[in-house]
């Protein structure tokens, strides 16, 4: 996949995740973002990441969550970062 964005946005590769999901807690409920195929990682200095999934789908993730779980493909180290 070719990543066309801001030259100032450096992107990490994360496409060994199947998916990656964000928990965050709303009204004190859980509440769950997942992406599915997720790409390429950024994350400012905020601690928002934007996310490109497989598919060229864009997501901005706010912060404030309290969790990722996420799932590596088979045969990919469960921690690249």
């Amino acid at each position: 996949m070719i990543l066309t964005n801001n030259p100032e946005l450096k992107f990490s590769d994360i496409s060994d995740e199947e998916f990656r999901e964000y928990l965050y807690i709303i009204d004190d409920e859980p509440i769950a973002l997942q992406i599915s195929n997720p790409a390429a990682l950024h994350v400012s200095a905020s601690g928002g990441h934007r996310v490109v999934d497989a598919d060229g789908h864009s997501y901005y993730v706010a912060p404030g969550w309290i969790a990722i779980h996420f799932k590596v493909k088979e045969g990919k180290p469960a921690f690249a970062f």
